[in-house]
């Protein structure tokens, strides 16, 4: 029987349903705040590709190799380039190079207000193009339907009958 990647590992530690929901609670709480502490780092120099074996970088950020696999899944779709996460292992070699866009509009749709709040994001676009990116977002996720047809409206087939007596009739 083959070992479990560690992505598996990963997620059978963070999602172990045998876990209370305090323990739960506890066990995001401190991996929300690992999580802000990397990218605080990150953020601080966008433009530097960081790159190392998952090994590597878990060290670099003082983590443990589980934990830094958790934030390459996090990260992931916000990287110029997607790493292996399916399949890595600690010697696999991974970048960090994310797109900043991408991933600011990322941790608004995650909700992550501690992520893209942080001050470092002030040195990264202007207040105006926050706004404009959250506004993006927030709007990628809206559904807007269509003006409803009234019965007493013309059809909009183009009969010139009305929506009751033409294609309304058997709705």
């Amino acid at each position: 029987m083959s070992e479990k990647c560690l992505l598996d590992q990963w997620r059978d530690m963070a999602y172990d349903r045998s876990l209370s929901k305090d323990q739960l609670e506890k066990f995001w709480g401190r991996y929300f705040n690992i999580e802000k502490e990397i990218y605080e780092q990150l953020l601080d120099d966008p433009d530097t590709e960081v790159k190392g074996t998952v090994k590597e970088l878990a060290d670099k950020y003082g983590q443990d190799v589980l934990t830094m696999v958790g934030f390459l899944d996090g990260i992931d779709d916000s990287l110029k380039v997607h790493n292996p996460i399916e399949t890595m292992d600690e010697n696999t070699e991974v970048s960090l190079a994310f797109d900043k866009e991408k991933l600011y509009k990322n941790m608004i749709d995650a909700k992550a207000e501690w992520l893209y709040g942080l001050p470092q994001w002030e040195k990264i676009f202007d207040e105006e193009t926050r706004k404009r990116l959250y506004r993006e977002q927030k709007a990628s996720g809206t559904i807007r339907k269509g003006k409803k047809i009234g019965r007493n409206d013309p059809c909009p087939c183009g009969s010139g009958k009305k929506y009751k007596f033409c294609c309304g009739r058997n709705a």
